[in-house]
């Protein structure tokens, strides 16, 4: 089998954009840099895009929108089964450059980063079918009708994950779109791309750029022909593209940053609860938005539950992606390993009791950004670790001594993304999640539902995604009174 470099290389592609449905050659110089962060070395160059390529690429789908917006449930429907079909016909191709450009485990990308992906595809294509464009409300009908030209600028962390989960929903609801993918993980963007013109959609209702959030980014953001712009990405450049937005009043959704709490009740198995909740927080090397990094549990059970923490911690096999062995990669790219050693570091200044990892390479190793699984005990829910987004495998123990200085602590962040409870007392568990200010909780871990809206409170953004809720957010509510 090819590696996603010789396939792309092959295709001629990698130096390419997708628009209007051909592969065109971009308008500047400019290139990128694809990082292997197993080796750190640069394994790809790519062009980046400029304002006039996002001109050239709004301009078709602004287009192809007045057909495509036209076209039946159905038909969407019919394309959204065959992308799924191409996608999965790639599924290898797509976990080896997953794990070539953002250094994801092999055998994580097979089992999460790739099939949760398609999975979007498929829940966006169960909603079309079953949604109502038109319903009567006495003599008025209420429609549903597709806001226009989306942008969507996605993220490094779930690369492809992020692309579904955005592109499915909109091309679902009747929307023409112009994709940014993070410049730091982009070669999956073009494997997408590659299906999308294998299942046949029409020329212009989907177009990539590749480019930098000050360029591409604001230009989309800013552009008087894009009618809503969706970002998945930090705080900061949430603000940054809201701020552009905000001349010409499209609409902005935003899933931004996050501190997510898991509130470990009295009465919960701990050994479930922490296991699970290790686990979860390491997910992706903790390098997910949600992810649980705030464990706050009773301070009666803390030498237990730390003892836990570090039997499962030390399980953990960091190492190269490429093995069947590993369980977590490496770092996707340098800034963030600098940004979670500056962050172990603090942690320490401050105070807080490390109980397994710490700063350096794991294992020693003097290549690759790869980073020891980290855990703090005794934290205070004032400290920066407790506080701000670290995005890698650290994770806060924080002790309460009652119930409701447990949720009092879970609220103390200026986020509000995802949040979890464990507990044996479904009442009290359920108690406890009605009252911590979140947009997605899970109760004793259960099974992930693509069909969950998935959106944040607070500094985590506006808006939802996944499921019913994710396509409602590329339409236009249209009221003709007197229709029946």
């Amino acid at each position: 089998m090819m590696t996603p470099l010789e396939h792309l290389s092959r295709n001629g592609h990698l130096d390419k954009f997708f628009i209007d449905g051909q592969w065109v050659e971009p308008s500047g110089t400019a290139k990128g840099v694809v990082v292997n962060p197993s080796t750190e070395e640069v394994v790809a160059r790519f062009p980046l895009g400029n304002s006039l390529d996002v001109d050239a690429a709004v301009a078709p789908a602004r287009h192809a929108f007045a057909a495509w917006s036209r076209t039946t449930p159905e038909y969407r429907a019919g394309l959204l089964d065959r992308l799924q079909v191409m996608l999965e016909a790639r599924g290898e191709l797509m976990a080896q450059c997953l794990t070539l450009e953002m250094g994801a485990a092999i055998g994580y990308a097979r089992s999460a980063q790739v099939p949760l992906a398609i999975a979007h595809v498929k829940a966006a294509r169960d909603v079309l079918t079953a949604f109502p464009f038109v319903k009567q409300r006495g003599q008025t009908a209420i429609t549903h009708e597709p806001i226009g030209v989306c942008a969507l600028i996605t993220p490094w962390n779930w690369p492809l994950y992020q692309i579904t989960a955005k592109v499915s929903p909109a091309l679902a609801a009747g929307c023409t779109v112009v994709l940014k993918p993070s410049e730091l993980s982009p070669l999956n963007a073009l494997l997408f791309a590659e299906a999308i013109e294998e299942a046949g959609f029409p020329a212009g209702v989907f177009n990539l750029v590749q480019g930098d959030g000050a360029c591409v980014g604001a230009s989309l953001a800013s552009h008087p022909n894009v009618d809503m712009i969706s970002i998945t990405g930090s705080t900061r450049a949430g603000i940054a593209v809201a701020q552009a937005a905000a001349p010409t009043i499209k609409r902005v959704a935003q899933e931004l940053g996050g501190k997510s709490p898991n509130v470990i009740l009295p009465d919960a198995d701990l050994d479930r609860a922490v296991s699970l909740g290790i686990a979860a927080a390491f997910r992706n090397l903790g390098q997910s938005c949600s992810a649980p990094t705030r464990m706050i549990v009773p301070r009666e059970r803390l030498s237990e539950i730390e003892a836990i923490a570090k039997r499962v911690a030390a399980q953990i096999v960091v190492g190269d992606p490429l093995s069947e062995a590993t369980t977590h990669g490496a770092i996707a790219n340098r800034t963030q390993f600098d940004r979670i050693q500056t962050m172990i570091d603090v942690g320490i200044s401050e105070g807080a009791r490390l109980i397994i990892g710490g700063p350096g390479r794991a294992h020693d190793m003097n290549v690759g950004l790869y980073v020891k699984p980290t855990i703090f005990s005794d934290v205070r829910t004032h400290m920066r670790i407790a506080q701000e987004e670290v995005f890698g495998p650290v994770l806060c123990i924080i002790p309460y001594d009652t119930v409701e200085e447990a949720v009092t602590i879970a609220n103390d962040t200026v986020y509000g993304l995802g949040a979890h409870v464990q507990g044996e007392d479904l009442e009290v568990v359920r108690d406890v999640a009605s009252r911590i200010r979140s947009g997605q909780i899970h109760l004793n871990y259960p099974a992930w539902d693509p069909h969950a809206p998935f959106g944040g409170f607070k500094q985590s953004g506006n808006g939802r995604e996944y499921g019913l809720e994710g396509m409602l957010e590329y339409l236009e509510v249209k009221s003709i009174l007197g229709y029946f």
